[in-house]
C-alpha cells in the first residue's frame, strides 16, 4: 500500500533522498527504442536542463543524477533554510519564473498601489509560494509535468507518461548516502552505456569531472517550449564536497571529492564482469573512516534499490537492526 508523501519525506529524519521516476510506456524516455528504431536521445538533455534550472529556483540541492533510457535517478538534499533566507520579492521572482501567478501578485510586482486587504492576500500567497519552493513534491511536479507534456506532444499521443508518482527513499546514514550516490553515478557503466564514469553522459559525476552545462542553451530551450517564463538567477552548482567536518557552517557533502572519485572508481572496477570478486588490496580511505566492510559496501552500491529497505530503511520502535 502506498504511503502519504509526508510520511516518506521528513527533514527532521534526514535532508537526503533518492528519487526515481520511470516511464510508463514501452517506448523509451530517452535513448533508442530497439523495437521502432526511433531515437529519443535528445530527451536526456530536457531532463538535465530542467533539474539544473529547478534546483536553482527551489531549496533543493543536487548531489547526484543519472538519466537512463526509461527512467532517471536523483539524489537530492532538501535545504529549506535557503528559501527561508529569501526576501518576499525574491520568492515572487522565483515563482514567476515558472508560473504567471494571480493578477493581484502581478499588479503588486508592477508597483501598483494595493489596499491593505489586497496586500494581506499577497502576503499569504508569498507564504504559500515560499513553502512550495522548499517542497520536494512541488519540485518533482515542476520537473515531470513539462517533460510528460513535451514527450506526449512529440509522440502525438495523450495519457500518462510517468509510471505513477515518483519513488523516494530516505537516506538516513552517511553509508546510505554514499552508496546511493555511487549506485546512481555508476548506473550507465553497469548498464553498458559507458565504460567509465567520466564518459557517462547526462550524469552528475561527469558534470563534476568535466563541467559542460550550457546555461543559456538550457534557458532558451525551456523558454522556447514555454516551460520556463524567465530565468534571471545564478545557476546553483551541484552540492559540493567539503571534506571533513569543521567548526564552520557546512551545507555540502562532508566527504572529500578525491576520496569519492576513488571510491566510485574502485567500486566500478570491482563489479566489472572480468574482475568479479577481484577486490583490490587497497581499499579507499573513506570506507575505513566509516568503518564499512568492503563486501557490505559492494552489495549496497550495486544493489541499492533492492537492498535499501532492508539495510537503510526506517525501523519500527523496538525492532532490531539486521544490518551487517
Amino acid at each position: 500500500m502506498t504511503q502519504p508523501r509526508k510520511t516518506l519525506v521528513s527533514i527532521t529524519d534526514t535532508p537526503y533522498y533518492h528519487i526515481v521516476s520511470r516511464c510508463v510506456r514501452r517506448s523509451y524516455l530517452c535513448g533508442v527504442d530497439h523495437h521502432s528504431g526511433k531515437s529519443y536521445e535528445h530527451r536526456r538533455q530536457w531532463i538535465v536542463d530542467r533539474i539544473r534550472l529547478l534546483s536553482s529556483l527551489f531549496a533543493v540541492d543536487l548531489c547526484s543524477y543519472a538519466v537512463m533510457s526509461n527512467h532517471y535517478h536523483l539524489v537530492v538534499k532538501l535545504n529549506p533554510d535557503q528559501v527561508n533566507r529569501l526576501t518576499d520579492q525574491e520568492v515572487i521572482d522565483r515563482w514567476l519564473s515558472l508560473f504567471k501567478g494571480p493578477l493581484l501578485v502581478q499588479r503588486f510586482n508592477a508597483g501598483i498601489a494595493l489596499s491593505k486587504p489586497e496586500l494581506d492576500t499577497v502576503s499569504e500567497i508569498i507564504t504559500l509560494w515560499r513553502k512550495r519552493l522548499a517542497d520536494l513534491s512541488w519540485f518533482m511536479k515542476c520537473l515531470n509535468q513539462p517533460i510528460a507534456r513535451k514527450a506526449n506532444l512529440e509522440d502525438q499521443c495523450t495519457g500518462h507518461f510517468w509510471e505513477g508518482r515518483f519513488k523516494s527513499q530516505a537516506l538516513l546514514t552517511d553509508e546510505a548516502l554514499l552508496s546511493c550516490m555511487a549506485y546512481v553515478d555508476l548506473n550507465p557503466v553497469r548498464a553498458a552505456m559507458a565504460q567509465t564514469p567520466e564518459d557517462s553522459d547526462y550524469t552528475a559525476i561527469q558534470e563534476r569531472i568535466k563541467p559542460q552545462f550550457d546555461l543559456q542553451q538550457a534557458i532558451h530551450s525551456q523558454t522556447d517550449s514555454e516551460d520556463l517564463l524567465e530565468f534571471n538567477h545564478a545557476l546553483k552548482p551541484l552540492l559540493p564536497f567539503e571534506g571533513n567536518i569543521t567548526n564552520d557552517n557546512q551545507e555540502g557533502l562532508l566527504f572529500s571529492f578525491t576520496d569519492y572519485l576513488e571510491l566510485v572508481d574502485w567500486t566500478g572496477r570491482a563489479i566489472a564482469l572480468n574482475k568479479r570478486g577481484a577486490i583490490p588490496s587497497h581499499l579507499p580511505n573513506i570506507l575505513k573512516r566509516l568503518s564499512v566492510n568492503h563486501k557490505t559496501w559492494l552489495s549496497s552500491a550495486t544493489r541499492f534499490e533492492a537492498l535499501h529497505r532492508h539495510r537503510f530503511g526506517r525501523r519500527r520502535p523496538g525492532t532490531k537492526s539486521t544490518t551487517a
